[in-house]
């Protein structure tokens, strides 16, 4: 069976400490691909670069730090960044397709599928697709975090076998081995912890802004949605196809929970909230560990403006988010009820379609 594998080069990777395209990690990275290719893997490529390609073009003596500054730049540096990849596919006989996209672009699932479709078709007629964020249309500034978030949101709408993310660093290690010499790397993470969140730093360099916790993040979203990752380093010929094969100079995370169903992927990771619950312990016990659904009683504050059938999240007593569902309650309705036992609820309400507010098949648990 053809193995399917998303490919992330952030920033780092591609472009000299002082900012523009560096054709021949560019060119490097094509090969590595078309190796991967050549043994019967699809590849998808999601790339980041655009705003580091494109400043010193446009006249910028360094990284630009304002918003409209950084879209400018990213608008110049998207046309080189193609350009590049283009030239470098094409000397492995390779077309490639650009695809790029929004946070927001994520929130309808209709256009998702759309979007999945678009790419099957892509890699039937054997291109390449390559995904970067639309920085130049983009409201926040590069807010899928150096693309590592968007490279496991594209690993789970694909079905991916695998998800490598490149850096520069050669996975995660218990301190930052630029600073502590006797840091430890971590081959394998079973487990996203508190703890290993504790050990990632920032941004890795000066013309990314995805550093390694945001790669744990990716990661997080990734094997949820049973996508084994790969952070590491890719920079000798063969260094990819070993990364697939489980013998990269990395960290590998596994997936320890089972595969979510896409409408709890998209749910969990792709929705965008439209209010906030916040819920009494009982409630929060029974949501994390009682497989239940939200009832009125539990429900102790409602925060926002929503309507039956949108996404809210679910926040414990201590204000710590516990997951997201889709209520069954407008707003005002939830408030006139809110911290009401079930058999109060029809004579306040009238006739309901649903008692839940949210139902335990609608849900999804965040923390």
């Amino acid at each position: 069976m053809t193995s399917r594998i998303v490919v992330k080069i952030g920033s780092s990777s591609l472009t000299g400490p002082e900012g523009g395209l560096n054709r021949e990690a560019v060119a490097f990275f094509a090969a590595e691909i078309a190796r991967l290719r050549q043994n019967g893997s699809e590849v998808l490529l999601v790339t980041s670069g655009a705003v580091a390609a494109g400043f010193r073009s446009i006249g910028y003596s360094s990284r630009p730090r304002l918003l409209h500054e950084k879209q400018a730049a990213a608008a110049v540096g998207q046309v080189l960044l193609m350009r590049a990849y283009q030239e470098a596919f094409a000397e492995h006989g390779i077309a490639t397709a650009q695809i790029l996209l929004t946070r927001t672009d994520f929130c309808s699932r209709r256009a998702m599928n759309n979007a999945v479709m678009t790419v099957e078709e892509l890699l039937r007629q054997g291109a390449v697709p390559v995904f970067n964020e639309n920085d130049t249309v983009s409201v926040d500034e590069l807010k899928f975090g150096d693309n590592d978030t968007l490279s496991a949101l594209v690993a789970n709408l694909l079905k991916a076998s695998h998800l490598l993310v490149l850096t520069d660093m050669d996975g995660l290690y218990s301190g930052d081995p630029r600073k502590f010499p006797d840091a430890v790397r971590y081959p394998l993470i079973e487990e996203i912890t508190p703890e290993i969140y504790a050990i990632a730093g920032g941004a890795g360099s000066s013309v990314g802004t995805g550093g390694m916790r945001s790669k744990i993040d990716a990661a997080k979203i990734a094997t949820r949605g049973g996508v084994p990752v790969f952070v590491g380093r890719a920079t000798e010929a063969g260094d990819l196809e070993l990364a697939a094969l489980g013998k990269g100079r990395g960290t590998y995370f596994a997936t320890t929970l089972s595969s979510l169903p896409v409408k709890k992927q998209w749910l969990g990771f792709m929705s965008t909230p439209l209010g906030s619950l916040y819920v009494d312990e009982g409630a929060a016990e029974a949501l994390l560990h009682g497989g239940h659904s939200l009832l009125p009683v539990g429900v102790k504050r409602t925060l926002g403006n929503f309507h039956a059938g949108d996404v809210v999240e679910v926040l414990g007593p201590d204000s710590q988010l516990l997951g997201r569902g889709i209520v069954n309650y407008d707003d005002a309705q939830l408030r006139s009820i809110q911290g009401l036992p079930s058999r109060e609820i029809v004579p306040k309400l009238g006739e309901v379609h649903r008692l839940e507010v949210i139902h335990r098949d609608e849900w999804i648990t965040l923390r």
